[in-house]
């Protein structure tokens, strides 16, 4: 009997790794967006355009990564709650 239930754990996982990754893209795009903004619809120079879209860069990188471990640290810490029967 605890061969379907551990196959949805592995899917309730694979969903909340899915989730976690989709969120950090939207993060991403969202962060990339607002930031390079000015560079997409301003006439700037293209040191300034080039300073933005290299923050715009870096910001969305580090925005994806802080939303993905966040979501996977929730899961493994609800994960081990459930297994402990306190």
């Amino acid at each position: 009997m605890s061969g379907p239930r551990r196959q949805e754990s592995r899917d309730a996982i694979t969903v909340e790794i899915s989730y976690a990754v989709a969120s950090g893209c939207a993060v991403a795009a969202l962060l990339f967006l607002v930031v390079a903004s000015p560079a997409l619809f301003l006439d700037l120079g293209r040191g300034a355009e080039s300073a933005l879209f290299t923050c715009a860069t870096l910001l969305a990188a580090a925005g994806f990564i802080m939303r993905a471990v966040t979501l996977l640290i929730r899961l493994r810490r609800a994960q081990d709650a459930s297994a402990d029967p306190r």
